[in-house]
């Protein structure tokens, strides 16, 4: 159910780029906002995993620094029948995790120290395997290619706003002025709402696949409840473009309109995995 939901906000996602385009420029404009697109997801795709952890500010780790967080990953990603990611730490005591890395044998997983103080053993092993679960279903390339989609589409926004502000490109319509305006309003609004549904989607399939794996739902539901109370109290100062990538949202705003969240209520990823039965 949720691979279908992705699909489908995917599609909204694409078509609303290429209405943008067409409104921009009709059929020249579906052909610049196309190219825009694969540029841009071509960029996504070999350096989105440098990006994130350079705004995270991770610093790779060895076995030989943590071989406790080693044991742990190593452990989660055989559960989950995929190679050993790169392990990142980064310096901070709010308590989160992400992963990244366009595809599993490029992934990475990165925790912040924050989160080892907290979280008892079997907690971060449910923790690494909701992790490890966005690997295995590729949300960390999904994701990229969601977030540049979403770019390009605000990045045209910004080409209409400037066209609108000097009266549209050409002496435009009074019809097609006011499609201008729309692009540069509406449109990135939608993007931004599709993008959050999908990140939604993809946190729910993550719960669900790092339950399954790891064996220990309830380890990785008394995670998310330690993990939210804590990174409330002690936001990660982190890029808001970044935000998403994390297992529970890092930054303070969380109680930002619903639609626009990029993680769900954390009550019902809580409900949903106290549902599932534990495989031992």
């Amino acid at each position: 159910m949720n691979t279908v939901k992705t699909f489908f906000l995917m599609v909204v996602l694409s078509a609303l780029l290429l209405l943008v385009g067409a409104l921009l420029g009709g059929i020249g404009g579906v052909i610049f906002a196309l190219v825009l697109a694969v540029v841009m997801n071509f960029s996504a795709y070999w350096f989105s995993d440098r990006i994130a952890l350079k705004m995270t500010h991770a610093v790779e780790v060895t076995e030989n620094d943590d071989p406790e967080l080693y044991s742990i990953v190593r452990e989660q990603a055989s559960l989950a029948g995929l190679p050993m990611p790169k392990v990142f730490e980064i310096d901070s005591e709010s308590p989160n995790a992400f992963a990244t890395g366009r595809n599993p044998n490029h992934a990475t997983v990165a925790v912040t120290t924050g989160i080892r103080r907290i979280l008892t053993r079997q907690e971060l092993g449910g923790v690494l395997a909701h992790e490890m679960a966005h690997v295995g279903n590729r949300d960390t390339l999904i994701m990229a290619m969601v977030a540049t989609v979403a770019g390009a589409i605000s990045m045209l926004a910004m080409f209409a706003q400037i066209s609108a502000m000097f009266g549209g490109m050409g002496g435009r319509s009074r019809d097609n002025y006011i499609g201008l305006i729309v692009v540069a309003i509406v449109m990135p609004i939608a993007a931004a709402m599709v993008r959050a549904a999908i990140s939604r989607t993809r946190e729910y399939q993550a719960d669900a696949t790092g339950a399954q794996t790891s064996g220990d739902p309830l380890a990785l539901a008394s995670a998310l409840q330690k993990l939210e109370a804590a990174s409330q109290n002690k936001p990660l100062k982190v890029a808001e473009g970044a935000s998403h990538l994390f297992i529970v949202n890092p930054l303070r705003g969380a109680g930002m309109a619903k639609m626009f969240s990029t993680h769900p209520p954390m009550e019902e990823r809580i409900r949903r995995l106290q549902n599932i039965k534990p495989n031992f």
